[in-house]
């Protein structure tokens, strides 16, 4: 992975790039990443969240809208594992995970807004290739993005 901080990208870059809101917190064992966003829209249930992680992950993070629920944990230790087998970059989460003593242990970047115990409906709801509105800022399909402690930054187009 190619050496950056969100600070210095959007230094370079304030005139191009989204940022999120403050709000988002990584219970991953690693913090830092970057990759291509792929999107999927989970209300209440985690189905198209499942199905993205079992496809090939190679520079992707996918990026998870619970529509910023604290009623469900979209993420916990099995889908992790399954992420990190398929070479998923990260996860980010508009809402929880739960598994975070576990998580942290872990070879993968997962931000999320908090945690809970309580694990999604499995009823097949939900889309792909959606625009997330997060933390006051947009992220859409094929995105770029990097995050760190700091934050996010989106761009269209890689920035390093």
């Amino acid at each position: 992975m190619k050496e950056f901080t969100t600070p210095d990208l959007f230094d370079d870059n304030r005139d191009q790039v989204r940022i999120s809101e403050s709000g988002l917190r990584s219970y991953g064992g690693k913090s830092k990443f970057y990759g291509q966003a792929v999107t999927v829209t989970c209300p209440e249930d985690n189905s198209y969240a499942v199905e993205a992680l079992k496809q090939p992950g190679k520079g992707k993070i996918l990026v998870i809208d619970g529509f910023a629920s604290k009623k469900y944990a979209f993420i916990g230790d099995i889908m992790a594992t399954t992420a990190i087998s398929n070479g998923w970059e990260g996860v980010i989460i508009n809402g929880c995970c739960r598994d975070v003593e576990i998580l942290k242990t872990m070879d993968i970047a997962i931000m999320a807004l908090g945690v809970t115990p309580r694990s999604t409906l499995k009823r097949g709801f939900g889309d792909k290739d959606q625009n997330v509105n997060l933390l006051g800022t947009t992220i859409l399909p094929n995105d770029w993005v990097y995050a760190d402690l700091n934050g996010l930054i989106i761009n269209e187009s890689p920035l390093i």
